[in-house]
């Protein structure tokens, strides 16, 4: 499918004024392409598989649809019934979504009630969030095999609708057994959705067992943003080469904007923020050792603008699960199946809608061509501008070349290639000497030290202060994740840049970013309103880093 000659807006797509309301309210005002295509399908009752690559705006394209049926129903009867059911293979996607249900239901009141079953473990629980009978559940397959069994949910003769996103990584995280047992609680006739970044052996399968004579969305755009939109940077850059770049583009703020920086391990998550903590720049951390409710209150504060800079571990699990499934020779227990499972609906999981990123660093290159794409898709979501800047060493070239013949195949003949970044290490010789220290600095003691800090203040925060927090809304907000762990001896007058240590070719940018900052303190001293820009014209200065040549690594 192509795009459209002229763009339409929501309220050509005869929806309620109540919905029409919250999406006004969300800043939407144009479809995206993929919910331009899905919605009038999907509001005709009709089957759909949805193929559209992240960040195309998917759970939008499913929600709002839903939502309509739902308020066109309940002006016809009042009969209170859980019509809706959609599944997500992780907890972090599940709240994602039901967010989104219940920012887009703000409007109708009590009329549509939205729940979340994901993170629910107690059944007494269960049974108290669906005795009211909400009209939308979202869920976990596993958690909705439990409740369907026992009889707590029960939607024979009220499903209208099952939707299944992310459907290309339900087998892989192990759901293909609770899928085929929820299907049986289903009624033979239904509405049934499901969305994929891809149409690969597992999606098709899964078709075969929910769709029936269905429409299929597969939109003609590639896996990731092109031209404009999405611009890709490269350095060749050994281990301390990597932390002089960050530390230098990140502390003379040369990155406009949010910025997500994806490490390969938990370890380096808190070996980059000790780095940075050095150096008073501060970050928070999202891997899959943090609690749920954590790690989803860390995405809404960055995504927030709460903090500019997030370190995310980027476990093989979440990104490409059939690989790890394959090195295993021995069938696993089914324990072992239960641990698989949880380890994987922890993980930074891929779906997650972390908002209006201008730049996404990888300071550890993909391990795949997949994962890639996982990082990448983070930024240049929907209708914005973004930077991809990857650090390669030596022993991550071929992956590099890998990933360089992928995105030459998707331009074909319009040169959409990795640029070079120039970085002119010579003239930044002061910041090397001091990044090298500060390298040096964080042992695995200290390392050890400050994920077990993190953990417990974390844990603190979500388990004893929870009734705390629910009567104490505001103080919730100014809980932060990016605090200093304060394991590493800090020096604080690294904390600070003399004028003298910037290149001099650097130093009208450095200058103009200060006054900008200067500029928004003053302005929200004087009580205006600090509005961020929903996107960068150019998030990663490039023009003012090309100030020298790139020095052979």
């Amino acid at each position: 499918m192509e795009n459209p000659e002229q763009e339409l807006n929501f309220h050509e797509l005869e929806l309620d004024d109540r919905l029409l309301k919250d999406i006004a309210r969300l800043g939407w005002i144009s479809p995206t392409l993929v919910q331009e295509k899905a919605i009038p399908f999907l509001l005709q009752g009709k089957d759909v598989l949805i193929r559209a690559r992240t960040g195309s705006g998917k759970t939008a394209a499913f929600a709002i649809p839903i939502i309509q049926s739902v308020l066109s129903r309940k002006g016809e009867s009042a009969v209170r019934e859980t019509s809706v059911l959609v599944m997500a293979p992780s907890q972090d996607l599940c709240h994602q979504i039901a967010k989104v249900f219940t920012e887009l239901t703000s409007s109708c009141g009590p009329l549509v009630r939205v729940v979340d079953l994901s993170s629910k473990e107690d059944r007494a629980t269960y049974r108290h969030l669906l005795a009211d009978r909400p009209d939308i559940v979202v869920s976990t397959p596993g958690r909705l095999r439990t409740v369907l069994t026992d009889g707590t949910l029960n939607v024979r003769e009220s499903l209208r609708c099952v939707t299944i996103d992310e459907a290309d990584l339900m087998f892989s995280f192990g759901f293909e057994r609770d899928l085929r047992e929820v299907l049986k609680h289903f009624p033979p006739v239904h509405q049934s959705v499901l969305c994929s970044a891809t149409l690969e052996e597992d999606v098709v399968s899964l078709k075969k067992l929910i769709l029936h004579n269905p429409v299929v969305l597969k939109l003609e755009e590639p896996d990731l943003a092109i031209g404009s939109q999405l611009t890709h940077y490269q350095i060749e850059a050994d281990e301390m080469d990597k932390a002089v770049v960050l530390y230098t583009i990140l502390k003379l703020k040369l990155i406009q904007g949010k910025c997500i920086v994806f490490v390969k391990s938990v370890e380096r998550c808190y070996r980059l923020k000790l780095f940075l903590e050095q150096f008073s720049i501060r970050s928070c951390i999202l891997n899959s050792e943090l609690p749920i409710k954590i790690r989803c209150h860390t995405v809404d504060q960055f995504n927030q603008g709460v903090y500019d800079t997030i370190i995310a571990s980027d476990e093989l699990m979440a990104v490409n699960p059939e690989r790890v499934a394959k090195k295993k020779v021995k069938k696993p227990s089914t324990k072992q199946l239960l641990q698989q499972n949880s380890e994987a609906e922890s993980s930074v999981s891929r779906g997650i809608d972390f908002q209006c990123v201008s730049c996404v660093v990888n300071f550890d290159f993909p391990s795949d061509i997949n994962s890639y794409i996982h990082r990448a898709g983070r930024t240049a979501r929907g209708k914005n501008n973004g930077s991809v800047l990857s650090f390669v060493s030596i022993d991550e070239q071929e992956r590099k070349r890998e990933v360089e013949e992928f995105l030459q195949g998707l331009a074909g003949d319009d040169g959409f290639t990795m640029k070079d970044f120039q970085f002119n290490f010579d003239e930044v010789e002061a910041f090397r000497y001091r990044a090298k220290d500060a390298w040096r600095a964080i042992t695995k003691l200290s390392i050890r030290e400050a994920r077990i800090k993190e953990l417990k203040a974390e844990m603190f925060n979500s388990e004893k202060l929870k009734s705390f927090f629910e009567e104490n809304p505001r103080d919730l907000q100014t809980l932060r994740h990016d605090r200093t762990l304060h394991t590493v001896h800090v020096q604080e007058h690294l904390g600070d840049v003399p004028e003298y240590l910037v290149p001099p070719s650097l130093r009208s940018i450095v200058a103009f970013n200060n006054t900008k900052r200067h500029k928004k303190s003053s302005d929200k001293r004087h009580g205006k309103a600090n509005k961020r820009a929903s996107k960068a014209e150019n998030p990663l200065l490039m023009d003012g880093m090309d100030y020298g040549k790139k020095r052979r690594v």
